[in-house]
């Protein structure tokens, strides 16, 4: 009698699609992951009244290595966005389903929210001691400001900046994952991500601190309203300001894709 045929193989998980809990769960992980790095580094360097603790270099670096690490842990199961402008562009251009939009959205802003509320946590102590009061000094932590709270730039010049850099994102970030494109090879495209953030955050942070993303700044913005810092939805001038860096990216994000769409991606061989 012969034997039975063992399938040695192991199953293949090419054809894999996330459940949408699955997905929900990336965003929220991955945004999570982002601001850790992002609020993490912020409140570190502001901790050291001496800058003995990181500068502008080491916020960029940090925010950068924040969004590779997001995206390897939530790649494979929503795409990684982490950003509402990357969703809606994405929506608007490449051809993601509309019904995802919200739930996408709202994940991401948790995830910004909970990563914010352990940040507040962890460093509270020396929060309080560089700033009792939970005042502009410190608010940077977990928002971004008009001209990073010091240069004088209004909230319409960081409107046009955030749009400009926002757009700057998604249009490069299109055409890192256009496989019609040139792609990266393997696994590279987490780390070339990362390296365009910190890019922006080296050319364009002046004037708004480069948010270029809603989530990533009002979720912690709520979440420092909600543990004592009362100016957290305005800027240095006492003007509401939280409507910036949501408003700005969402239009530069469709810009930035609909730049590369008609501008590249129509040029490109099709089939």
């Amino acid at each position: 009698m012969p034997e039975p045929e063992v399938n040695t193989e192991l199953p293949s998980d090419e054809d894999f699609v996330a459940s949408p809990a699955g997905e929900l769960a990336g965003e929220f992980f991955g945004t999570l992951i982002l601001i850790l790095f992002g609020n993490g580094v912020v409140a570190q360097v502001l901790s050291a009244k001496d800058g003995s603790l990181g500068d502008h270099d080491s916020i960029a670096w940090a925010w950068g290595l924040g969004v590779t690490l997001g995206i390897f842990v939530a790649g494979r199961l929503s795409g990684a966005h982490l950003n509402p402008a990357v969703t809606l562009s994405l929506a608007l251009f490449q051809d993601f389903p509309w019904r995802k939009v919200a739930p996408y959205v709202v994940a991401q802003f948790l995830g910004a929210f909970v990563a914010a509320l352990l940040v507040r946590w962890n460093y509270s102590e020396t929060l309080a001691l560089v700033d009792p009061g939970n005042t502009i000094k410190t608010q940077g932590v977990f928002s971004t400001l008009p001209g990073n709270g010091s240069f004088p730039v209004s909230e319409w010049g960081a409107l046009r900046d955030q749009l400009i850099g926002t757009a700057i994102l998604v249009f490069i970030v299109f055409a890192l994952t256009d496989v019609k494109n040139s792609p990266p090879l393997a696994n590279l495209t987490p780390l070339l991500v990362g390296l365009l953030v910190v890019a922006i955050g080296m050319a364009w942070g002046t004037d708004a601190g480069y948010a270029i993303n809603p989530a990533r700044d009002f979720g912690p913005r709520l979440a420092s309203f909600f543990t004592g810092y009362g100016t957290a939805m305005r800027d240095q001038y006492g003007n509401f300001y939280f409507w910036v860096p949501i408003v700005g990216p969402l239009l530069g994000g469709a810009i930035g894709g609909a730049a590369y769409t008609h501008g590249i991606k129509r040029f490109l061989p099709r089939g």
